[in-house]
Parts: structure tokens; C-alpha cells; sequence
């Protein structure tokens, strides 16, 4: 049984009020908590890997001023409680399934103030969350009917503030993270869009944004330990990029978290022990995403603590054809707990940003102390996980040329599975005509090898040529000595290379100088309302 031996304890706001939390371990899951200390049992344990989505809850931070997908001041966004540390809660606050009939009981009492703690003389009222799926039928064995009511609770109160209704696509999109084994998703796809024509019950959220900015220290870091045998364990959160560095400089044995959607199944599934935590998602500097202005034609700048969905957002800004690979990027809540520089970071082969990076010539950036270096993201990888980082450093951001704005730019991700699936290959392809002459070609792979790279004999084949069929087939075959691809339970290794080739056709098809076939009639989404997203991104949203 450990002990809790810090100064300071995890406060964060739950079910009406300020919680004050010591003594758990700092790797202690927020599903755990709930579960078994808070007995908040609604929230349910499926896979325990962030695949299924039976855990999904709703964490509120305060917003930005001037941000457009505010709710009162607040910023909700869906996450898995099975891979969120506990103490990455501080200074937050934690909505669950058990919120949702108090937030109708008080709306049909007028209570005002009421945050999710009426009483049970009150009139037992549904959230129209909850009714839709009753109405609907949208439950069967109800394992997972409280992350789907969750993920539809964030939908119904991100499209009420903006008067907006979303289409069954777009709830499509927003559920992608939910799986449900039984039911089928048309009877919950109909509760999404049935909610909205109940009563309207909203977030009494003045109470929630009193509370958190009550809990806020300027820039003082948050540091929790807890006695864990013969030694303690710190889970350390600086709010700056200078105490970041300094204390990866002080700590260079420290894991890095930031979502926690890779390092949390290290622990639910290998039981690994992570020592001392250095947790970045508080540094609001490394979540920034702007255009920066220089002699070379400026750059795009994400920060490494930029979130996937706010990362793959500004990017499908500028380049729509990554629209599909930005919505089939795992699912919703770990986009939104997940950061592009983590995904970056962890060096797997089969990521799915670095190849998309590598093709737009984006640059990675490090910090160790006081120094910072920029290296092409195709040199930053040396070895199957393996990399040039130095011990006590970290990536602090990537830069995208925005130079690259000319090429023509495609990526594709081949998985078994539409949604939420790990990628058997995923490609970054951009390239540049002068008339029918290729200029500039970037074809990067992940999947195909011990680290995403170029494939540099393919990309040979084509620059300074005409793009034609012939040359095309010459890339296709000059993969074959890039890459040796391994077989594994996603895929075969000539099943890789032949569809590494077969995407290279695709490519010529859709970019060739003498009549392109259109993208849409090479893509499902065709029938998808991608325009949308992309104006939700345009908005700022």
C-alpha cells in the first residue's frame, strides 16, 4: 500500500465540486479512479487499450479567449479514461456518464448553478442523450451505451452552441472511437440526430469555469509524488517551455508523457514501470499551431503538445487531401488526447505523421537546456525505435516549408479496418510538374521497413522525367530495392510491396498532367460531406 508523501495533491472538478486526491500512484488510470475509489461504476472497462471506447468521458479545460469551439468558457473534448493518468486531471474537470440526469433534473427543476447533484426527489428526467437512445432503441446489452453517451453529450453540446444539427456522417465521424458489438450503429446514429429534437438541456457551465480558475497557479508547475516502496515516484506538469527544459535536462531518465495513447497501454498491457513522469500537456507554448514568417517563405509551426486533431486540422487546411487520412487517424478521443509530436517522438514504423511529414519536407525540432536544433524529419530516425534524440532533450516542435503549398500532395493510409485501426502501411506522396516534367517527388512509407523513410531509388526514377506511365512503372519497380518488408499480423510482406506499388499507380492517376482522374472517384469518402470539416477547421473550430 503506498503512501502519498506530496505537498501537492490532484484537484480537479467531478460531479458538482473540487476533488482533492492523494495517494494514488501517478500511473493510476482515471478509469481506476472512478471505478474503484470514486464508485462512479457507469463508466465501463472494455479493451483497456483505447480501442473500444467504453471508457470515453469528457474532460473540460478552460478556453482560450476568443476560441470559437467554446462552451461557456469552457473546451470539452472527448478522451478514454482507461489510458489517462490520473494526475493529468489537475486543474480540470472530469464529466462522466453519471452527469448526464442530474444536468436534466436541474433543467427541468430551474435550478440555477446546478452542476451534476440533484437531488432524487427531483423529477426523474432523462438527458436527451439518454431518451434519444431510448426512443431510438440504440441499446441492446448497454456495455457500451455510456462512451457512446458520452462521445453523442460532446457532439450535442459542441452543435447547440452553434445552432448547428450534425449529419449522419459527421456523428459517424464523432463515434468513430465507439464500438458496439451488438446494437448496430444505425439505431445510435439515430439517437444522434433524435437529441436534437428534444427539449434542449445544456451545461450550466458558469460553475465549472468558477471552479477550475480557482484551481489555476500562473505558471507554477504541478508536481505530484507518491512513496512507491524503497523510492518515489514524481509525475511532474511544468506550465513553461523553460521549466520543461530544465527539468528533461535535470531528469534526463524522466518518460515524457503527453496523452498517454501509446505509454498507457505500456502499462495496462506490459505492466511496464515508468519511473519518474515529465507531462507536457500543460505547457500551453508547445500546443500553439501558427504560420510563421521568414526569408524562405515561412513555415507552418505545430507544437509537439499541438493535440493529432488540431495538428491534422491546420494540415487539411492547407491541403484537403488529407482529409481522409486526418479522420481515419485512430479515432476521435485519442486524437484528442494524443499529440503529433508524440506520435513523431515514439519512432514506430508503422505512424502514420511522419510519412505524411517527410513528404511535405517538414523539419523536427529539439531542445535540450537552452539549445535548440532542426534537423529533416527523414534524418531524425536511425533505427527501428530508435532516433537522434539526446538524453534530456525533446522534441519541442515540426515546421512545415510553406513552399510546399505547390505540389500536389496525397496520403494513404491501408488498414484492415475503415476506422480506428493501426495502419498495415500508410504513404506521403507529394510532387511537383513543370508542364509534364516531375520537378520535386517525395515518396515516403511507413509500414515497409524498421523506420518511416523515403524510398529514395523510386523517387530517383521519376525526378527530372516525364510523368508518364513507363516511369511510373519504373518507380513501382524500384521499390522492390527501398524496401524489404517484414510480415506480421497486419500484413504479408509482399502484400505490402505490392500495394506500396500499386499506391504509386494511384498517384500517377490522380496527378498526371493529361486528364487526372478526379480523387473522388478513387475515395468512399466521395459521398462524405468533407467540406464540412474543412469549414470547421477554416472557422477556427
Amino acid at each position: 500500500m503506498s503512501t502519498s508523501n506530496s505537498p501537492q495533491p490532484i484537484r480537479f472538478f467531478h460531479r458538482g465540486e473540487v476533488v482533492q486526491i492523494q495517494g494514488p500512484h501517478p500511473t493510476r488510470s482515471v478509469l481506476e479512479w472512478l471505478r474503484e475509489d470514486a464508485h462512479c461504476t457507469g463508466t465501463k472497462e472494455g479493451c483497456n487499450e483505447g480501442d473500444c471506447g467504453a471508457c470515453t468521458v469528457v474532460i473540460a479545460e478552460l478556453a482560450e479567449d476568443g476560441a470559437k469551439d467554446a462552451i461557456g468558457g469552457l473546451r470539452l473534448q472527448t478522451v478514454n479514461a482507461c489510458i489517462q493518468f490520473l494526475p493529468s486531471l489537475n486543474g480540470k474537470a472530469l464529466f462522466t456518464v453519471e452527469d448526464l440526469k442530474p444536468m436534466a433534473q436541474c433543467s427541468a427543476a430551474g435550478a440555477q448553478g446546478c452542476t451534476g447533484k440533484a437531488g432524487h426527489s427531483e423529477a426523474q428526467s432523462l438527458h436527451p442523450v439518454q431518451q434519444a437512445l431510448v426512443d431510438c432503441h440504440g441499446s441492446q446489452c448497454g456495455f457500451c451505451t455510456p462512451g457512446f453517451a458520452m462521445s453523442l453529450w460532446s457532439s450535442y453540446e459542441h452543435h447547440q452552441q452553434q445552432g448547428s444539427q450534425p449529419t449522419r456522417q459527421q456523428l459517424a465521424d464523432e463515434l468513430s472511437g465507439n464500438l458496439c458489438r451488438c446494437t448496430g450503429y444505425r439505431p445510435i446514429l439515430d439517437a444522434g440526430q433524435r437529441m436534437f429534437d428534444l427539449p434542449a438541456v445544456r451545461l450550466d457551465a458558469a460553475p465549472v469555469v468558477a471552479a477550475l480558475q480557482g484551481l489555476q497557479h500562473g505558471d507554477a508547475s504541478f508536481d505530484y509524488a507518491v512513496a512507491s516502496g524503497l523510492r518515489t515516484d514524481h509525475f511532474h506538469a511544468p506550465r513553461t517551455l523553460d521549466a520543461l527544459a530544465s527539468l528533461c535536462e535535470a531528469k534526463p531518465q524522466a518518460r515524457i508523457v503527453a496523452g498517454c495513447t501509446d505509454v498507457g497501454l505500456w502499462v495496462n498491457k506490459q505492466f511496464r514501470d515508468l519511473g519518474d513522469i515529465v507531462y507536457v500537456g500543460d505547457v500551453s507554448e508547445m500546443k500553439r499551431i501558427e504560420v510563421r514568417e521568414d526569408a524562405e517563405g515561412g513555415e507552418l509551426y505545430i507544437g509537439a503538445a499541438a493535440s493529432l486533431e488540431a495538428a491534422w486540422g491546420a494540415l487539411a487546411q492547407r491541403f484537403e487531401s488529407l482529409t481522409d487520412v486526418w479522420l481515419r487517424f485512430a479515432s476521435t478521443p485519442i486524437r484528442h488526447a494524443g499529440t503529433m509530436g508524440g506520435n513523431v517522438a515514439n519512432g514506430s514504423p508503422i505512424g502514420d505523421s511522419p510519412p505524411v511529414l517527410m513528404s511535405l519536407d517538414a523539419q523536427i525540432e529539439l531542445r535540450k537546456g537552452e539549445r535548440v536544433r532542426r534537423m529533416p524529419l527523414q534524418d531524425f530516425y536511425l533505427d527501428y525505435m530508435k532516433s537522434q534524440l539526446e538524453s534530456g532533450e525533446f522534441v519541442q516542435g515540426l515546421a512545415i516549408p510553406l513552399h510546399v503549398s505547390s505540389r500536389q500532395v496525397r496520403a494513404y493510409k491501408i488498414s484492415k479496418r475503415f476506422d480506428c485501426d493501426i495502419s498495415a502501411l500508410c504513404a506521403g506522396f507529394s510532387i511537383e510538374l513543370d508542364g509534364d516534367v516531375v520537378k520535386t517527388v517525395r515518396l515516403a512509407f511507413g509500414g515497409m521497413a524498421a523506420t518511416v523513410r523515403r524510398a529514395a531509388g523510386a523517387e530517383s526514377m521519376l525526378l527530372g522525367k516525364p510523368w508518364t506511365q513507363e516511369n511510373a512503372k519504373a518507380a513501382q519497380l524500384a521499390l522492390a530495392q527501398d524496401f524489404k518488408p517484414m510480415s506480421d499480423m497486419r500484413a504479408s510482406a509482399d502484400y505490402r510491396l505490392k500495394v506500396a506499388q500499386n499506391l504509386i499507380q494511384r498517384l500517377w492517376l490522380e496527378t498526371r498532367a493529361d486528364q487526372p482522374m478526379n480523387t473522388q472517384t478513387t475515395s468512399v469518402w466521395s459521398v462524405m460531406p468533407h467540406a464540412a470539416m474543412i469549414a470547421a477547421v477554416e472557422q477556427g473550430d
